[in-house]
C-alpha cells in the first residue's frame, strides 16, 4: 500500500468517482501501518466536511419507558434477563415528555428522541407517544425522533403522520455475530423495522455498538449493511460494560481503535451522518474531541438511557472549539 492510498481514496470519494470504500479496500485500510493513522483521520475528516457538511448535529434522548425489557441483548441493563440495577417505570405522560423536550432545547440540542424499552409498544402506549410528538412539535423547534423497538407498517405510518422526523433502530452488530448478542428476535426483524420506517417517509437513524466481541471484519460488515440500507444517520456506540449483564467483563475498546472505526464508517458511508453516542467518555477519554477529526459530524449530548454522560454544556464547548465546525 502506497503512502498516498488513503488520501487518493478520499479524493476519489469527494470528486464523485466512487460511492465510498469497497470491501477489499476497507480490508486494506485495516492493515495500514500505525504511521499512516493520522493520514486516515485527516482523509476521513475531509470526506466528512465535503460530503456530510461542516456542522455538527446534536441530540438528546428521553428514556420514556425504562426496564423490564423482554429481549435478552447481552449488553443491555434494561433486559429482564439481567440483574442490573436500573430504574423501572412505565411510559411517561405526554406532559412529562414535553417537559424533557423543553429542557433538551434549552440545553442546545437540535434533535430529541423518545426511547422506550421493550420489543414493541402497545396500542395504548403508541397513542400517548403520538400525543407527545404532536405537542413537542408544536411547542419546540426540535426535530422529534423516536426509538420504540420493532415497527409494523401501520405503526410507522402513524408515527410519520404525527411528526416523527427520524426513527432510530439499531442493528447493533453484523448479522453473523448477532446470535451472540440477542436470541429473542431475528436480525431480519430489525431490517424490516428500518424498511418500514423508510416506507412511511421517516428518516432512519441506524447503527450499532462497537466492542461486543465482534471481529474487525464484522465491524466492516455492519458498516456495509448500513450502506445497503441507505440509512440517514449512523449512531456509533462503544460498549460500556455494565455489571450484571452478560458483557460485564468485556474490555473497553482502545481509543485509537475507536477512532479507526469512526474513520472507516465515514469512508464507507461518505454522505451519512455519523453520530457518536454511548460509551464515548469511558472509551475515548482525552481523545473525545478527535471524533470530528476522524469523520464524525454528530454527537449525543448529556446522559444516555442507563449510563451517565457529560454535561451538554461541556459537549457544546467541545464542538465550538472545533475550528471550522458549528452546531447545526
Amino acid at each position: 500500500m502506497t503512502e498516498s492510498f488513503v488520501t487518493q481514496m478520499a479524493k476519489d470519494i469527494i470528486q464523485g468517482r466512487r460511492p465510498g470504500l469497497e470491501p477489499d479496500e476497507a480490508q486494506e485500510i485495516l492493515s495500514l501501518p500505525q504511521a499512516q493513522f493520522f493520514e486516515l483521520l485527516f482523509a476521513s475528516r475531509e470526506v466528512s466536511v465535503a460530503m456530510a457538511g461542516g456542522s455538527i448535529r446534536t441530540c438528546l434522548v428521553c428514556n420514556a419507558k425504562s426496564g423490564q425489557c423482554s429481549q435478552d441483548c447481552a449488553f443491555c441493563a434494561q433486559s429482564m434477563h439481567h440483574a442490573a440495577q436500573v430504574p423501572i417505570y412505565p411510559l411517561l405522560s405526554a406532559e412529562q415528555m414535553l417537559q424533557q423536550a423543553v429542557r433538551a432545547q434549552e440545553a442546545g440540542a437540535t434533535h430529541f428522541s423518545l426511547v422506550t424499552s421493550g420489543k414493541q409498544v402497545n396500542r395504548k402506549e403508541l397513542d400517548v407517544l403520538l400525543e407527545a410528538v404532536d405537542t413537542i412539535s408544536q411547542k419546540t423547534d426540535l426535530a422529534v425522533c423516536a426509538s420504540l423497538g420493532l415497527l409494523s407498517q401501520p405503526m410507522a405510518q402513524e408515527l410519520a403522520q404525527s411528526g416523527v422526523v427520524r426513527f432510530h433502530h439499531n442493528l447493533e452488530t453484523a448479522e453473523s455475530y448477532f446470535p451472540q448478542v440477542c436470541s429473542t428476535h431475528a436480525y431480519d426483524e430489525d431490517i424490516w423495522t428500518v424498511e418500514a420506517a423508510q416506507k412511511a417517509g421517516m428518516q432512519v437513524c441506524c447503527g450499532g455498538i462497537i466492542g461486543l466481541g465482534e471481529s474487525w471484519e464484522q465491524r466492516l460488515d455492519l458498516a456495509f449493511a448500513l450502506r445497503r440500507l441507505e440509512v440517514d444517520s449512523i449512531p456509533l456506540n462503544f460498549l460500556n460494560p455494565i455489571p450484571e449483564t452478560r458483557l460485564a467483563d468485556r474490555p473497553f475498546v482502545r481509543p485509537l481503535d475507536a477512532l479507526k472505526c469512526i474513520a472507516l464508517f465515514r469512508l464507507i458511508n461518505p454522505c451519512t451522518d455519523i453520530i457518536i453516542c454511548g460509551g464515548r467518555e469511558v472509551t475515548l477519554k482525552d481523545f473525545q474531541s478527535w471524533i470530528f477529526l476522524a469523520g464524525a459530524n454528530g454527537l449525543m449530548l448529556g446522559n444516555y438511557l442507563t449510563t451517565k454522560g457529560r454535561s451538554a454544556a461541556a459537549d457544546l464547548e467541545m464542538i465550538q472549539e472545533q475550528a471550522i465546525l458549528s452546531v447545526a
